[in-house]
C-alpha cells in the first residue's frame, strides 16, 4: 500500500504549479517592497508624517533615503534568479530591524511587531517553491532521507 512519503518527489524537483505559486508569492513581496522603498524615495516628507514618532529613528529626509536604498538594494538582487538567494538573505536581515524595531517600542505583535516575520516566510517560501537548487538544500520532503 502507497503512503503519501511513497509519493513524495525527490528532493530539488517541484510541480509546475508549486513553482508558480512561489512566483505569485515572490511577485506580491517584491511588489509590496518595491512600493515602500518607492513610496521612502519619492516622498519621504509623507513618509516622516505618517511614520510612528516613537520608532527612534531621526525624522529627516535623509533617513528616509538611507532606509530605501537599504531596502532597494536587497530587493533588485531578490529579482534576479542568479542573485535571489542574497537577496533573500539581505531582506531577511532588514526585516530584522523592522521587527526589532517594532518589539522595542512596543507595537502591537501580530500586526506590527510579526509582520516582518510574515513578509519573511513569503520571501523564502516562494524563493524554495521556485528554485530546485533551494530544494536541494532544504529538501522538506516527510522525513525521508
Amino acid at each position: 500500500m502507497a503512503t503519501v512519503a511513497d509519493n513524495a518527489l525527490p528532493a530539488g524537483s517541484s510541480t509546475p504549479a508549486g513553482v508558480w505559486v512561489g512566483r505569485v508569492l515572490s511577485g506580491l513581496v517584491i511588489a509590496f517592497l518595491l512600493f515602500d522603498a518607492g513610496f521612502k524615495l519619492a516622498a519621504p516628507e509623507f513618509a516622516i508624517k505618517y511614520s510612528p514618532p516613537d520608532l527612534g529613528w531621526p525624522p529627516e529626509v535623509g533617513t528616509m533615503y538611507t532606509l530605501a536604498i537599504l531596502l532597494l538594494i536587497p530587493t533588485l538582487l531578490y529579482i534576479w534568479p542568479r542573485t535571489a538567494v542574497l537577496g533573500a538573505v539581505l531582506i531577511t536581515g532588514y526585516l530584522g530591524g523592522a521587527i526589532a524595531t517594532h518589539l522595542r517600542i512596543d507595537s502591537p505583535l501580530p500586526t506590527h511587531t510579526l509582520f516582518g516575520v510574515y513578509l519573511g516566510l513569503m520571501v523564502w517560501g516562494g524563493l524554495w517553491l521556485r528554485n530546485p537548487a533551494l530544494r536541494s538544500v532544504f529538501p522538506f520532503n516527510r522525513g525521508e532521507n
